[in-house]
């Protein structure tokens, strides 16, 4: 990877977070809420806005994460989450018109993947997934150094594989502690930290699920590691073991001998991944 001068842009459904990076480093950051709850071009204009605070003349790229449905080709943004005036934005066009830089976009999960590659626990290893756990389940496909989206960019959709009497989703995520404890996941950790054993019995469950999740990833796809991000990846301590048990039964003995999981460190991943983007696109 050449160091360059890059932009990432994270899209939350409240704010927005910007950070010019200059190789490995994030040199300046950007953050603000947007107005969610108003017309498209205003929300575009403080994207736009952002960015213009960080951005230089040497920045060779943008590259924006969404949380919604992206054709990644065209860089156009479907149905964002929380900000109901985002139907269908042609954001690509939009920001490379703007900044006359080329423009990199897709959804959180893939940036994710991509910036354990270029930035975090991925960087040494050929293919790896970055599974987030966070309010759903969501994956990036990293094969032979590159992102794989798929044709319509839903490739690593493991959360919706059917499971129990739902699919992954629904119990390997924040979704689990919600539906079935009426409880946060921030809570449960809170309470494990306290030594609450219900807390704890919970995500032993939890790691359970989850075991049995990275097992259908590692029948569809060999890979090198697992990354795991989102909110609930915080609480890895409290579900790693039973995660580990459930996957002992593999039927391929080597795979589980091999494959790495371990929760992402990177804090600032989303931007970072955001950015790698270019990097993903001009390496190809």
């Amino acid at each position: 990877m050449q160091e360059k001068v890059i932009i990432g842009v994270d899209l939350g459904g409240t704010n927005v977070s910007v950070g010019r990076i200059g190789g490995l480093v994030i040199e300046k950051k950007s953050k603000i809420n947007i107005s969610a709850d108003q017309n498209e071009e205003l929300v575009v204009s403080e994207i736009i806005e952002t960015i213009k605070k960080v951005f230089t003349e040497n920045v060779q790229g943008i590259g924006v994460g969404v949380p919604g449905v992206v054709d990644s080709v065209n860089g156009i943004v479907y149905d964002v989450q929380n900000i109901p005036s985002w139907k269908e934005v042609q954001l690509k066009d939009i920001l490379t018109k703007h900044f006359n830089v080329p423009v990199y976009i897709e959804n959180d999960a893939n940036c994710f993947a991509v910036g354990e590659k270029y930035f975090g626990k991925a960087m040494n290893y050929q293919n790896c997934v970055g599974l987030i756990l966070g309010t759903g389940m969501g994956a990036g496909i990293i094969i032979n150094n590159h992102l794989y989206s798929g044709k319509n960019c839903g490739a690593g959709e493991f959360g919706m594989l059917p499971y129990k009497e739902s699919n992954y989703e629904a119990y390997c995520s924040g979704q689990f502690f919600r539906k079935k404890y009426t409880m946060d996941g921030a809570d449960v950790f809170k309470k494990a930290e306290l030594g609450d054993k219900k807390a704890i019995d919970i995500f032993r469950e939890f790691g359970e699920n989850l075991g049995n999740g990275i097992k259908a990833i590692l029948y569809t796809l060999d890979t090198d590691m697992i990354v795991l991000g989102g909110s609930v990846s915080k609480s890895y301590k409290y579900f790693k073991d039973a995660m580990w048990n459930t996957m002992n039964d593999f039927a391929y003995h080597k795979v589980i001998e091999n494959i790495i999981v371990e929760p992402s460190e990177e804090p600032e991943i989303a931007i970072l991944g955001a950015g790698a983007l270019y990097y993903n696109t001009i390496e190809k």
